[in-house]
């Protein structure tokens, strides 16, 4: 299954930019990343069938472990991707919240564009390492 992160803003070169490529490198699963404008800017069309995943402050707050369960349920039925959509300053509108599959938050507190997409690749990374049960990620 292909992770896909879906940004509003060019994160350019950036000490966030280093973080997302450095978990980016890690993730062994098909990762790609893009960037649209900040406004306007057509998504491209997935691959059927795919998930949606919109990062919102409102959106539900997995533990890595439930995560990570989430993204093997999916590959296991058959998804091709899923896309994780970082939203503009101004978030996602409440159609786009609607359609998602999945809303997902880092907790109440409203984060950097730019540090979400570091926040985002590093837990994308981590879910991966744990559904191979790398030794690196352990409960408890």
């Amino acid at each position: 299954m292909r992770l896909h992160i879906i940004a509003r803003g060019k994160i350019g070169r950036s000490p966030e930019a280093e973080l997302v490529d450095r978990y980016a490198r890690r993730i062994a699963w098909p990762f790609q990343l893009t960037e649209l404008p900040e406004t306007g800017g057509t998504l491209p069309v997935p691959p059927a069938p795919a998930r949606h995943v919109l990062l919102d402050e409102r959106g539900d707050q997995l533990s890595s472990e439930a995560f990570a369960a989430l993204l093997g349920r999916w590959r296991d039925e058959g998804i091709r991707e899923t896309r994780f959509l970082i939203g503009a300053a101004d978030g996602h509108g409440a159609a786009s919240r609607e359609g998602a599959d999945r809303l997902i938050g880092f907790g109440a507190m409203t984060w950097p564009h730019l540090l979400a997409r570091a926040m985002l690749a590093e837990q994308l990374w981590r879910a991966t390492s744990i559904l191979a049960s790398h030794p690196y990620h352990r409960s408890g």
